[in-house]
């Protein structure tokens, strides 16, 4: 007999998914189709903005998006196409959604039917999180209040009728993605979690609210601080654990299990020597597949690419074959969990549960995350300003942005097809499918399905049976998303940036003499108008520009997310700005400052000189020039100082005067 050990026996992977979609359902189809026959185990369904927002194509606010950072889906008929022979009741899809929630989920839904789905064997998630929508993405429609009660009636829909399905995917990716310290992303996260849970319990029979919490999962970040992150993991299961029992009382441990998927980080992503990026994606990937206790149930990795553009189907391969090697060449599964008993582990995560803990109690003072809004957005753009501090004084080395600066020109980001441009037809060939879809259908049958979304809104019923009713009915996106705008009417939210001065003027002094001698030419204190046009609610940027102006000693304006360009415009007039900043990061920014510089022109105020943000190719950014934009600064530009001595030069009366 041997006595060689026994073989181990290997852990299951994670699923393998990549975050795809984009221009038209019938060409997302294909990358999904694609990506399924590479290996890919569950698909992960990025939509576009105007269907994030509740608009169809067609909307005014739609111009230049449709189809730019994901799927455009109007109806029934994109979600046919979208998951054209795809058997969805063989399929585990995550659909990336959060104000629309219940309407994706209903049009899955008859999707799923359409194709003779048993629908309780359907297997997702929806993220379905709005409370980080108002802190750091901003795809919200209406109040926290009525927002938090369609959350939970999407839940305890899918407790009756999808039992396998996640209702809610907690999103704290794009807490860190706004600068979230651990602490923050664990607290603000977890609280949101309660929030949730605490209004679903008046929703589902008591005997079935621990199967509930068990379906509760969360969908992380994870930054490069590698030990941090993997310890972070660790901190959330346990505190996940510690509020289920104590706070809801759930007794059977696989209810209190905390089930996460994750993306790794897309802030760290530099556009200066990308192909870095590679290494940061696996060291990232590292601490969320390391520690078998904490290890994520499913895996979706950005491509090394994202800063510059939208990746091409060879970028998310690349991407996906990082996981497979790890999951399918490593021993990584064969092994118990690697750190536990670690000091220097046990230590970092109680430290972390620490302060987390702490964060969690101010939330609970405020009476919880939807009361306490406000608080923790002021709080992520104060955490976002000190990273982005450390990083200018070069506290925070980042390679090859503030330290090995000096570099070979890398052959995967040259010619012509280095990144993938979103087809440029694609926005009128979906619009010109809205009408096709408007002008066939039983036009009767969809207000009167409307009319019962509406009714259901008001009188506080479940809002999934209506809502699927309309589905199959034909309505669209953007005649949903109206009637939850006039029943429980539209939200601008906090922006987290005051207008007092803050206490971070170090470093300052130089420009702030500039800005005090520029106001004095001028009359009156520089006006800086901020300003983000169309449906990209990626606001960090807008928010560090705006706070870093004031602290300079600008007169700022900046009101959020969400403008067209004629508020733009009538802003600059009321205001009468110096200086229009823009920052737009979905790929729009052609459209839209093509139409916004036309409207500044036949308003009379084509001299206030314009500059642009955003992750723009040169090739546009010369576009935008040829505009008369004057300054277009890209994720390269973190240099902020040095963007307030541009603005300050733009508006320096005897600069003009020398033109």
């Amino acid at each position: 007999m041997s006595d060689l050990p026994n073989t181990p026996q290997k852990d299951r992977p994670w699923l393998f998914r990549t975050y795809a979609g984009h221009s038209t359902a019938k060409a997302s189809n294909a990358l999904y189709r694609g990506n399924l026959a590479k290996g890919q185990t569950g698909l992960s369904v990025a939509f576009d903005l105007p269907t994030q927002t509740g608009y169809d194509s067609d909307h005014v606010l739609s111009k230049g998006e449709v189809g730019k950072v994901g799927v455009p889906v109007a109806h029934l008929g994109d979600m046919r196409s979208l998951f054209n022979d795809i058997p969805l009741d063989q399929m585990n899809t995550s659909m990336t959604i959060n104000a629309t929630a219940p309407w994706l989920l209903a049009l899955y839904i008859a999707a799923a039917e359409e194709q003779g789905a048993d629908i309780s064997a359907l297997q997702g998630t929806v993220q379905n999180d709005i409370i980080k929508e108002y802190l750091s993405r901003g795809t919200y429609i209406c109040p926290p209040k009525p927002s938090l009660r369609m959350i939970t009636d999407v839940a305890a829909y899918t407790r009756q009728h999808l039992p396998k399905w996640n209702p809610m995917n907690v999103c704290s990716y794009h807490l860190q993605e706004a600068g979230a310290t651990p602490e923050q992303e664990l607290a603000f996260a977890l609280a949101t979690a309660t929030a949730v849970l605490d209004d679903l319990k008046g929703k589902v029979p008591a005997q079935d609210f621990p199967q509930m919490v068990g379906r509760i999962s969360f969908f992380v970040n994870a930054g490069i601080r590698f030990v941090t992150e993997m310890c972070k993991m660790r901190a959330f299961v346990d505190l996940w654990d510690e509020i289920c029992r104590d706070r809801y009382g759930v007794e059977d441990p696989k209810f209190r299990r905390f089930r996460y998927g994750v993306q790794v980080n897309s802030l760290g992503l530099t556009e200066q020597q990308p192909e870095n990026n590679v290494y940061r994606i696996l060291i990232e990937m590292l601490a969320v597949t390391l520690s078998k206790n904490a290890r994520a149930r499913a895996v979706q990795l950005p491509a090394w690419n994202e800063a510059l553009g939208l990746p091409r189907p060879w970028d998310q391969q690349w991407s996906l074959r990082m996981q497979q090697i790890m999951a399918f060449e490593t021993d990584l599964l064969e092994y118990e969990d690697l750190f536990d008993g670690n000091p220097a582990v046990d230590r970092k995560v109680e430290a972390l549960k620490e302060g987390a803990r702490a964060e969690l109690a101010t939330i609970d003072s405020m009476g919880g995350a939807n009361e306490a809004i406000e608080y923790m957005k002021s709080r992520l753009v104060e955490a976002n300003a000190e990273r982005l501090g450390g990083i200018e004084s070069g506290d925070t080395i980042v390679v090859g942005v503030n330290k090995f600066q000096q570099h070979e020109e890398s052959p995967l980001t040259a010619g012509d097809e280095a990144i993938m441009v979103a087809d440029k037809d694609a926005e009128a060939d979906q619009i010109a499918r809205l009408d096709a879809w408007r002008a066939s259908r039983d036009n009767d049958a969809v207000e009167a399905a409307l009319a019962r979304v509406r009714a259901a809104a008001k009188d506080g019923t479940n809002i999934m049976p209506a809502t699927i009713e309309a589905a199959k009915a034909g309505a669209t996106t953007g005649e949903w998303g109206d009637v939850i705008r006039q029943a429980f009417g539209q939200y601008r939210g906090p922006t987290g940036v005051s207008r007092n001065p803050s206490n971070r003027t170090e470093g300052l002094e130089e420009i702030r003499e500039r800005v005090d001698a520029v106001s004095t030419k001028l009359g009156r204190r520089l006006k800086f108008l901020v300003g983000k046009p169309g449906l990209d609610g990626h606001s960090n940027g807008a928010e560090q520009i705006a706070a870093r102006a004031r602290d300079c000693g600008m007169d700022i304006s900046y009101e959020g997310i969400r403008l067209t360009p004629d508020e733009i415009v009538e802003a600059a007039l009321k205001d009468e700005a110096h200086v229009v900043g823009l920052s737009i990061l979905s790929g729009s920014h052609i459209p839209l400052i093509e139409d916004l510089m036309s409207k500044m022109h036949a308003a009379g105020i084509g001299h206030i000189p314009v500059v642009v943000g955003g992750i723009i190719p040169e090739d546009d950014a010369q576009r935008l020039r040829s505009m008369g934009v004057a300054k277009v600064y890209t994720p390269k530009d973190f240099e902020l100082n040095r963007i307030m001595g541009d603005l300050v030069e733009l508006v320096d009366p005897k600069d003009i005067a020398a033109e």
